[in-house]
C-alpha cells in the first residue's frame, strides 16, 4: 500500500526544488528514523510524509490542501477513518507558519522532519534554491536564515529532532558567517 501512495505522491510532485520529491524522500527517512526512536507509528509516518506536500502547487494553505488530497486519495484506497485522521491531522499541521500545532506524537514528528529538513546544508541548498524560485536576492535569502531558519532549532518537538537540530544550526552559523566575509569583500 506504501508503494501505492508513493507513487501518487510522485506524480503530483516536482522532482527537484525545494519542494520537489528529493525533498520529500528526506522527510520520509526523517520520519522514520525519528519515528523509530521516539515509538511514533511508522504506517502513519510514512504515509503522512509522503502526502504532505502534494498540493504543494496549489493557493492557499498547502497543509490544509495536502490534507484534503490526502484524505480523498485514502479513502479511495480503503483506509479507515481512524487512520485517515491521524494521518490527515499529521499533514494539516505540519506547516512552520501554520496556525494549529500538531498535537499528536506522529505530527510532532512529521513537523519536525520538516524543519530539519530546512536546516543544516540541505537548507543552505533549499534556501538558495528557494531564493532563485522566486528572484530573490541574495541579501534577501540571507535574512530568510534570521527570519526563520535559525529559530528552527528551538521549534522541535521531539527529543530526536532537539538533537538533530544541534549540528544542522550550527553548520547554518558557520555558513552565514561564511558568506557575511565573502560578501561583504564584494561591497
Amino acid at each position: 500500500m506504501i508503494e501505492k501512495i508513493r507513487e501518487q505522491a510522485k506524480r503530483r510532485t516536482k522532482p527537484y526544488g525545494c519542494h520537489g520529491w528529493d525533498h520529500v524522500e528526506r522527510v520520509y527517512d526523517l520520519c522514520c528514523f525519528i519515528g523509530e526512536k521516539e515509538g511514533g507509528d511508522l504506517e502513519t509516518l510514512k504515509i503522512a510524509a509522503l502526502l504532505h506536500d502534494i498540493a504543494r502547487d496549489q493557493r492557499g494553505d498547502h497543509a490544509k490542501s495536502s490534507a484534503k488530497e490526502a484524505e480523498r486519495i485514502l479513502r479511495t484506497l480503503g483506509f479507515q477513518q481512524t487512520k485517515i485522521s491521524r494521518i490527515v491531522d499529521a499533514i494539516k499541521t505540519h506547516r512552520f507558519s501554520g496556525k494549529s500545532k500538531p498535537r499528536t506524537l506522529e505530527a510532532k514528528i512529521l513537523a519536525d522532519a520538516d524543519k530539519l529538513d530546512a536546516m543544516g546544508a540541505v537548507g543552505v541548498y533549499r534556501a538558495a534554491a528557494f531564493g532563485a524560485e522566486i528572484q530573490r536576492p541574495i541579501q534577501s535569502t540571507i535574512d530568510h536564515f534570521n527570519e526563520k531558519l535559525l529559530k528552527l532549532k528551538d521549534m522541535m518537538y521531539t527529543k530526536t529532532a532537539r538533537r538533530l537540530a544541534e549540528g544542522r544550526h550550527k553548520f547554518m552559523l558557520a555558513y552565514l558567517k561564511q558568506i557575511e566575509k565573502e560578501t561583504k569583500l564584494l561591497s
